[in-house]
């Protein structure tokens, strides 16, 4: 069937046909308050990543740590996402992914303000592992809490909740560079700790108040295509889909360690202009994500994530092999837009067709793109150049471009 003649109604807008039919259709309110309470969450995630993050070279300072021993330390948040990722998928099948969400919120801002009292390399790496497990179990949750909202709603609206994520961490990084000569360190990420307390508080209320929505669950009862069964066939589909997560996560990761190195080094930037570089891929896929629920209506999920692909795969050639400064620059923009709705529909159509244990593995599979992106281009550089090296970022985007076409006809 030709792709322009599939599903043209905004509201089966490329579903999975795994969802489960049982989902009750509810009035048309996309901006409910448990979708305001959620975003809210995303978008306080995302503030407490990024307020951590811009204090990491003071956290340095502060232990004394060399490169590689604080890379060590660095991996701790990631191993500990990984290791809770699965655990919390079980955990909202158990108990629902609101309470796990509110928890795992929680546990993120309690553990933000820890690093600041850390003073050795293992005492850091010890409570990144706790960071970690907050800020894994949350995302794992809010998808998972996501993809029921989402299948309530009938409209493919989980780009706005990743754009929440991303606005989040752009206020969390300016509010971090303001605050750089005003408040110490451990005064900075208490407070940060503290928004992130309030938030949850406040929006945790709302989200447990509001009537539940109805977990979304793999449709057993139908045929599978072709005789295959049932599970299995759910099992690839996610699969697929997690494999999507993890091109897109590996290209995110890789350009958020190396642009403005590239930028500086191989285009002969400004401190400035690699800066702006970084902030204008940033910006455009904070705006690529607020569009993504229009683009998911009049496009397709499908389509969405085939364009953002291939525009992200060719905006990463120019941005890496443009000999100019606004070749490169006008690159980013086009990785920003191409990037920004491949992960959030990824995750989207795995939840739809595995529930909470298939947002657990496609979230683990794209924090393992994010966590072995950067030091893979660090080893091509080495070996060849670092413009040659973020090439493998277009080819990544150019995969993950493909992958829903083949999870599409599973």
């Amino acid at each position: 069937m030709p792709l322009r003649n599939k599903i043209r109604s905004h509201a089966h807008a490329d579903r999975p046909s795994t969802q489960s039919r049982s989902t009750p259709a509810v009035p048309d309110t996309p901006w409910s308050a448990a979708r305001l309470a959620l975003t809210a969450f995303f978008a306080v995630d995302g503030f407490l990543f990024a307020a951590w993050v811009v204090r990491i070279p003071d956290i340095r300072s502060q232990v004394s740590a060399s490169h590689s021993a604080l890379g060590l330390a660095l991996l701790c948040v990631s191993a500990g996402a990984v290791a809770t990722m699965p655990m919390v998928g079980r955990l909202c099948l158990r108990y629902g992914s609101r309470p796990v969400t509110v928890g795992s919120l929680a546990l993120l801002s309690l553990a933000v303000p820890l690093p600041a009292h850390t003073h050795s390399v293992a005492a850091l790496g010890g409570v990144l592992l706790l960071f970690g497990a907050g800020y894994g179990g949350a995302n794992v949750a809010m998808n998972s809490a996501a993809v029921d909202l989402v299948a309530q709603l009938r409209r493919p609206v989980m780009p706005s909740f990743h754009a929440g994520y991303s606005l989040g961490g752009l206020l969390g990084a300016g509010a971090g560079g303001l605050l750089a000569t005003t408040l110490t360190t451990a005064w900075a990420l208490a407070l940060g700790g503290l928004i992130g307390l309030g938030v949850t508080v406040v929006a945790g209320v709302v989200l447990l108040r509001g009537p539940a929505a109805p977990a979304v669950v793999p449709d057993r009862t139908a045929a599978p295509p072709s005789g295959t069964a049932r599970l299995p066939h759910a099992r690839l589909l996610v699969l697929l889909l997690g494999l999507t997560a993890f091109c897109t996560a590996y290209g995110e990761g890789a350009i958020a360690d190396w642009t403005t190195l590239h930028l500086t080094d191989d285009v002969h930037a400004t401190a400035g202009a690699a800066a702006a570089g970084y902030a204008a891929y940033a910006f455009a896929m904070t705006s690529g994500r607020v569009a993504g629920t229009w683009l998911s209506i009049r496009l397709g999920q499908t389509r969405l994530m085939l364009l953002g692909g291939l525009t992200a795969a060719a905006g990463m050639l120019l941005a890496a092999l443009a000999p100019a400064v606004p070749l490169a620059l006008a690159g980013l923009v086009l990785v920003g837009l191409g990037l920004a709705n491949l992960f959030p529909l990824a995750i989207a159509r795995a939840g739809a067709a595995g529930g909470p244990q298939g947002v657990a593995l496609a979230s683990t599979l794209g924090y393992g793109g994010m966590l072995i992106g950067p030091p893979v281009i660090g080893f091509l550089a080495d070996a060849a150049s670092l413009p040659l090296a973020l090439t493998t970022v277009a080819a990544a985007a150019g995969v993950a471009a493909l992958l829903p076409l083949t999870a599409r006809g599973r």
